[in-house]
């Protein structure tokens, strides 16, 4: 997609309704193979769009990537699996606006 003023970047808006499959739900095995495995990984969005658009980003910030982090695959490493599950068991239970996460 360009936009119409060059080395502009373009916004993408998408609207439509979300669901969230945590490692428990029946659906994750399948979901989750589509996916590069990731240590920590603790839930997919599957959306469902209803409609998309686009706009010139015009006074979206320059910035240069410099590469994927790796501080999440070491400290999951670190923690394996079981740690993994008791940090959420502590720590990830409710979102920040208090609702339950299911994770």
């Amino acid at each position: 997609m360009m936009c119409a003023f060059e080395g502009s970047p373009v916004i993408l808006r998408l609207y439509g309704q979300a669901r969230v499959v945590h490692p428990n739900d029946t659906q994750w095995a399948e979901l989750y193979s589509h996916f590069t495995p990731l240590p920590g990984a603790r839930q997919i969005f599957d959306l469902e769009i209803d409609m998309v658009q686009t706009s010139c980003g015009m006074g979206v910030p320059l910035f240069d990537y410099l590469g994927d982090r790796d501080a999440l695959i070491n400290w999951s490493e670190k923690k394996g699996d079981d740690g993994i599950k008791q940090y959420w068991r502590d720590k990830n239970q409710t979102s920040l606006d208090g609702k339950p996460t299911k994770i």
